[in-house]
């Protein structure tokens, strides 16, 4: 991935995480900006989000696609590039999916501590 897109997710992520902060409210929840991944051509974004608790997290995504325009606005005046790419929200599950892989893992190793005796 060339350097200048690196530049400019890491600057999406940062910013749009203040955004999130400073723009949303969702009771109850926390929104996580994990990782920002913008196309070669600089025109889409794809955006992963973790919303804890996991049960909020249509509901966060909606928001955040409601507030996309707003947040695109202010990022074009914050950030010196021409166009803000085409904002396309995800919830990233990775964090839940290891938690879930773990307790599988502590349940087979206490199995097989059981089973060896």
């Amino acid at each position: 991935m060339p350097r200048r897109i690196e530049q400019l997710n890491e600057q999406l992520r940062k910013g749009l995480a203040e955004l999130i902060l400073r723009y949303i409210n969702l009771p109850d929840g926390l929104i996580t900006v994990i990782y920002v991944d913008c196309s070669s051509d600089l025109k889409y974004a794809k955006i992963a989000v973790s919303v804890l608790p996991e049960s909020r997290a249509e509901k966060a995504i909606l928001i955040l696609k409601r507030r996309s325009r707003q947040f695109s606005q202010i990022l074009r005046k914050k950030l010196t590039i021409r166009q803000i790419p085409k904002f396309n929200w995800m919830i990233d599950r990775t964090e839940s999916q290891a938690a879930e892989i773990e307790q599988i893992l502590k349940k087979i190793s206490a199995e097989g501590g059981s089973a060896s005796g």
